[in-house]
């Protein structure tokens, strides 16, 4: 098959996954809604104590946790990219396709380009929420390309986790349920309070793990502070996240 051909189907399921999108928005609605309801919560009940903590006013800790808070978005909209995925798989349209003379990946690749878009409008759409709330970012133009480069690189690794982890369970809810830890993964960072702040066991674990050098690069692109080589290490867990969730999703995808 020619790579217009491939395009061609990838573009088609990416139009059908979009439709259904605009035919169920419930389920983008509870995944921006999340996110928005815990940046609320923590600005507005907790945001003055943990504020103060830091040397600041809940003005300072908005603007703080706000990057902890958009990869949350990301995580959360994980489970919707799962759900869609084994919705496919469970229902008969993955057969019917696989008698069809198309590029047998781009049925995946359609789910993943459609998590895409509404992963990055559940971004924006917390982004502002949390400036209207007191998030106050000293970014460039060009530290907001950054940042929203950041965001997009890890989103679009977690998501080809999100299909890998669709296709290979065997029902809906299942699907819906094994994304959660990842909604974890900013509490057990730096997303919500310094690392510093924590025991040695959960500060080791916290300063490891891959959420937590993306939460310092988009808090130091956002903020003008310095990223040091947390760029690095985001991008490399970017990387191994995407490589081995696309690897495991293929297999699974061409074995089911």
């Amino acid at each position: 098959m020619t790579t217009t051909l491939a395009l061609r189907d990838c573009s088609t399921m990416l139009r059908r996954q979009l439709r259904h999108l605009q035919r169920y928005p419930s389920m983008t609605l509870m995944l921006v809604g999340m996110p928005v309801i815990f940046l609320l919560l923590f600005v507005y009940v907790l945001g003055g104590t943990l504020g103060a903590g830091l040397g600041g006013d809940r003005g300072d800790y908005a603007s703080y946790i706000t990057p902890g808070i958009l990869l949350m978005t990301v995580a959360t909209s994980v489970s919707g990219t799962s759900v869609s995925v084994a919705m496919d798989m469970t229902e008969g349209i993955v057969a019917r396709f696989r008698t069809m003379a198309i590029f047998r990946p781009s049925v995946l690749t359609g789910h993943v380009l459609a998590g895409m878009v509404q992963t990055l409008l559940s971004v924006a759409v917390v982004a502002c929420v949390a400036l209207l709330v007191g998030f106050r970012p000293a970014a460039s133009v060009g530290g907001w390309l950054g940042a929203l480069g950041v965001i997009a690189v890890f989103a679009f690794a977690l998501i080809w986790l999100g299909v890998a982890l669709g296709v290979s369970t065997r029902s809906v809810e299942t699907a819906s349920n094994t994304p959660m830890p990842l909604m974890l993964l900013p509490f057990l960072g730096s997303g919500f309070v310094p690392t510093d702040s924590m025991p040695t066991a959960l500060r080791w674990f916290a300063e490891y793990q891959p959420f937590t050098p993306v939460i310092e690069t988009v808090r130091g692109l956002l903020m003008g502070t310095p990223v040091g080589g947390h760029a690095v290490a985001a991008l490399v867990w970017s990387a191994a996240i995407a490589a081995g969730s696309y690897a495991w999703a293929i297999r699974r995808y061409n074995r089911t």
